[in-house]
């Protein structure tokens, strides 16, 4: 019995220390990654985490807009290679929106139309698309304001020459790290620390902004702060006046918030909704940013959306993912662990994949192989 004593409060003593240590080197955000990840089993940010999180509430559409399903509603089957990479990468949903009606939509694993899962990085497309809102209601001057005129900390050296446009292009120049993965990187902090903005303004400058293309959360971040400081209105707000309602939202969205008390979006993921509510902004993207005949994002700043700012680097425009397969050009939301909004606006298809897994990576920013199969096996069955 002594020993036992002895040896708990050995143990808590040792836990003591670490917490101190934690707290001392400002890296007590690991306190909250061992609880609501590491001691659930998983070793990354996963679909239902939001749970774990605080959250602000977008309503739904005051008109809520139903998706019509298809005169073919459901009359294919998956292909065997779609059933299998569904099971192998435990999706949630595959939607194949076709001519603006639901073409063919299973949901798996105990979900179903209308349950809410992390978009991840998706919500990185609905960023950009707010920073060119804010340009469109003039709260921005255009995509070359310095980001110097709302954010302080980036006015010294390189910084000072870091625009909007940069931001959304993924070319700030920082020293963001995105490594999913490590307990201590800057993505990591980011996710768990109640203090985002704090994150934000303590990074560095690695290069000359607007040179390159170099996928980092961090860039959205810093536009959501922006776009923030630019309106007057909390992200979410404007998100939900802008997109959700007017796109006829059938469901009420999360977006998780760094915390109750500094209640700044983490902008560069964590929209909690559904498939169905996911792929009204592909379409809105697809019909030149008309929504029911009303404009509801000026065109010319969707087509600068899906076009590449940077020659060498052709997967990627301002906020959006761009593909070329059987010699057609995709545009695509993505998120971590394999979230896809895909867009084929010649072809009037949207094809959205949800899910747990996705095939292995490839490196940040690398297409995985899972995306290829996705469209080709939605275009099998079209072609049935």
């Amino acid at each position: 019995m002594k020993f036992l004593k002895k040896t708990l409060k050995f143990i808590a003593i040792l836990l003591a220390i670490v917490i101190a240590a934690l707290y001392i080197t400002d890296t007590d955000y690991l306190l909250k990654a061992v609880r609501t990840i590491y001691l659930t089993g998983h070793s990354t940010a996963y679909l239902e985490d939001y749970k774990k999180f605080d959250n602000q509430a977008i309503a739904a559409s005051d008109n809520p807009q139903p998706w019509p399903n298809h005169k073919a509603y459901n009359s294919v089957e998956a292909t065997d290679d779609l059933k299998s990479a569904n099971t192998d990468w435990k999706s949630i949903a595959y939607v194949i929106i076709k001519n603006d009606s639901v073409w063919f939509e299973e949901y798996y694993d105990g979900f179903n139309e209308d349950s809410k899962t992390n978009s991840f990085s998706m919500a990185k497309s609905y960023v950009s698309g707010l920073m060119f809102k804010a340009i469109q209601d003039g709260y921005i001057k255009s995509i070359d304001q310095p980001v110097c005129d709302f954010l302080p900390a980036f006015c010294d050296g390189k910084a000072a020459k870091m625009t909007v446009g940069d931001l959304s292009s993924m070319s700030s120049g920082t020293n963001w790290d995105e490594a999913y993965y490590s307990p201590l990187s800057i993505t990591t902090r980011a996710y768990f620390d109640d203090d985002l903005a704090k994150v934000m303004n303590g990074l560095k400058m690695d290069t000359d902004p607007g040179k390159s293309y170099k996928y980092a959360s961090g860039d959205t971040q810093m536009l959501a702060m922006v776009i923030e400081k630019a309106s007057g209105k909390k992200l979410y707000d404007y998100f939900e006046s802008s997109f959700w309602k007017p796109l006829g939202s059938e469901n009420e969205t999360l977006w998780q918030v760094d915390s109750e008390d500094n209640d700044l979006v983490k902008a560069y993921c964590c929209i909690a909704s559904n498939a169905k509510d996911f792929a009204r902004y592909g379409k809105l993207f697809k019909d030149h940013g008309k929504w029911n005949g009303k404009q509801i994002l000026d065109s010319t700043f969707v087509a600068k959306s899906i076009k590449p700012r940077f020659p060498e680097s052709p997967e990627y425009g301002y906020g959006w993912w761009l593909k070329k397969q059987f010699g057609k050009d995709f545009f695509m939301m993505r998120g971590h662990l394999g979230q896809y909004v895909i867009v084929q606006p010649e072809d009037n298809v949207i094809i959205v994949r949800l899910g747990h897994k996705k095939s292995p990576d490839a490196g940040v920013g690398v297409f995985t192989n899972d995306i290829s199969l996705y469209i080709e096996e939605a275009y099998k069955m079209m072609e049935k």
